[in-house]
């Protein structure tokens, strides 16, 4: 007979469950590819008459500032990502979902930088604040689903790996919540004040998220630890 892996599976952390967190990271990183491949498609080239191309590139500006914000959303999503499920050692159908969901939110990002950037390109004032407050949405709801997936893992500590701070995923919720927060002042500011505005905000809250990313963590871990493990010389003989 097999060995009996009941045990494992039941066991936080056992290899069963490391497998499917594996996958479950494996599937996401995917899907951010896919999500952060399908920004750099609405930066089509201009189909200008010669001596017109300089100009029109310039006149391009919208989606070039749309694509960048976009993109430093969807670049630190993943880096945070990947910072969370490295302190997850087991999963199960709740986390699965509040993954998914944070999927979900991010994929729709393409589409609002989409509309955003043709709007400001070519659409009067009434369609850049419809177009601001899509943005300001899509952006308020994948802070959202951040903060789902956040509380749902400060509240089962069972899947977490032991060495993790009990602070750490309370503190990554408020990130998230200023995130809501912050688009949806944006929101406000740009259908009531001015949709350029709005754009500032957009720009510095992916800045804000890149400062304070949970993946700096990371890097500060190991480069503490590189400076607490010296490299010897090598000896001579």
């Amino acid at each position: 007979m097999g060995a009996d892996t009941t045990g494992d599976e039941a066991r936080p952390g056992g290899p069963s469950l490391r497998r499917e967190t594996s996958r479950l990271l494996s599937f996401s990183d995917g899907v951010f590819a896919i999500i952060i491949t399908l920004l750099v498609l609405d930066l089509q080239p201009p189909r200008v008459g010669r001596g017109q191309l300089l100009d029109a590139l310039f006149e391009q500006w919208p989606a070039y500032l749309a694509y960048v914000t976009s993109y430093v959303i969807v670049a630190v999503s993943w880096i945070n990502h990947r910072a969370t499920f490295n302190r997850v050692t087991s999963s199960g159908k709740g986390l699965q979902w509040y993954n998914l969901g944070v999927l979900f939110s991010t994929a729709l990002l393409p589409f609002a930088t989409s509309v955003l950037s043709q709007a400001l390109r070519e659409g009067d004032r009434a369609d850049q604040r419809a177009a601001v407050v899509l943005y300001g949405l899509a952006g308020a709801f994948l802070s959202l689903t951040w903060l789902g997936l956040y509380h749902y893992l400060a509240r089962h500590r069972d899947l977490l790996d032991e060495a993790v701070a009990d602070f750490f995923f309370p503190s990554e919720r408020a990130r998230a919540a200023a995130g809501v927060l912050g688009y949806s002042l944006a929101i406000l500011v740009g259908y009531l004040v001015n949709p350029l505005f709005a754009l500032g905000i957009f720009l510095l809250l992916p800045i804000f998220f890149s400062l304070t990313s949970s993946g700096l963590y990371e890097l500060r871990r190991l480069r503490r630890l590189r400076h607490s493990h010296p490299r010897h010389p090598r000896s001579r003989r």
